[in-house]
């Protein structure tokens, strides 16, 4: 039985259940690729590009060109949630809280899910042909948010912003594939302090901020407040924002946002989230409130995503 439970209890004078702020169920999973999965490990072929060869002469042997094959390692993790509600405390409230358990559960997995994604996105990948290669996502894929003067390290901005679309252009990444950007409630609020005397974007980030609008330089951008932050020091060029060179030195509390085209990112599933109430009799005949999932994920293709490195200081 929750511990906390006893604030329900019919001397608190309330009717209803309230839930504390939270994020409720996956922001991110609706905006990767997703594929079913069976088997603790599974594999994801990749086809590379290919040049043509120019014919030079009549009746000229046809040319073999191989067409580069590699792959991607999924692994999943299995995650539970549980908790119980003796007969004995039904009878002290004024209400049954089954149902809302049942709900925490369900959002509890959800942010799981993003935790998954997010740390797939960023970290290490593995391919190969039994996927013991490790890949991680090199300073080419990486921005650190740049003004041309600060030398600790800037917050989201416009600046920054067009740097991160110029390397997804420049990766030649299909404009037709959408794209989307996960950042922080700082980064929502710094792109609107940055462009004020910027009329031109003003008007955009602003409807942006105050959720009238969704997307911005071809971005889908979605809010999550469960961004890791750098935790090391870590050196960029303060005019370009290019990661890992210069003399400047970026903040160590730097949130590490991150950019993304939709099939640059895969997350797996084994099982959904599953949820069951019953009765535990080894518990005294308390319901339990169960519920899991088996999930894995990993980066697709490093030029399909761009880490954005923020300082929130």
């Amino acid at each position: 039985m929750s511990s906390e439970i006893t604030t329900a209890f019919v001397k608190q004078f309330s009717a209803n259940v309230f839930h504390l702020s939270q994020q409720k169920g996956s922001r991110l999973a609706p905006f990767v690729r997703n594929e079913s999965q069976r088997g603790k490990s599974a594999f994801y072929d990749r086809i590379g590009a290919v040049t043509a060869q120019k014919r030079t002469s009549r009746h000229a042997d046809t040319p073999q060109l191989d067409t580069p094959h590699s792959r991607r390692r999924v692994t999943l993790v299995d995650y539970e949630w549980a908790d119980l509600i003796d007969d004995a405390d039904k009878l002290r409230m004024l209400i049954d809280p089954t149902s809302d358990y049942a709900q925490a559960a369900m959002w509890a997995l959800g942010r799981a899910k993003d935790d998954v994604i997010i740390e797939n996105a960023l970290g290490n990948s593995y391919g190969g042909e039994e996927g013991a290669s490790t890949v991680t996502l090199a300073n080419a894929n990486k921005v650190a948010a740049f003004d041309g003067t600060t030398t600790t390290g800037n917050n989201l901005n416009i600046q920054t912003l067009r740097k991160v679309k110029e390397k997804f252009d420049a990766n030649d990444v299909d404009e037709s594939i959408p794209r989307y950007i996960a950042i922080g409630s700082s980064q929502l609020n710094a792109l609107l302090g940055e462009t004020a005397i910027q009329s031109a974007d003003y008007n955009t980030v602003k409807a942006l901020v105050q959720g009238e609008i969704d997307t911005f330089l071809g971005f889908k951008f979605i809010r999550t407040e469960r961004l890791a932050t750098l935790g090391s020091t870590v050196t960029y060029n303060k005019d370009t924002g290019a990661y890992g060179s210069g003399s400047q030195t970026f903040d160590t509390a730097g949130r590490r946002c991150f950019a993304w085209a939709q099939d640059g990112l895969l997350l797996a599933t084994a099982k959904d989230v599953t949820g069951k109430i019953s009765e535990r009799a080894d518990k005294s005949y308390s319901t339990q409130v169960y519920a899991c999932m088996g999930i894995g994920a990993t980066r697709m293709e490093e030029n399909k995503v761009v880490e954005i490195l923020c300082n929130e200081g």
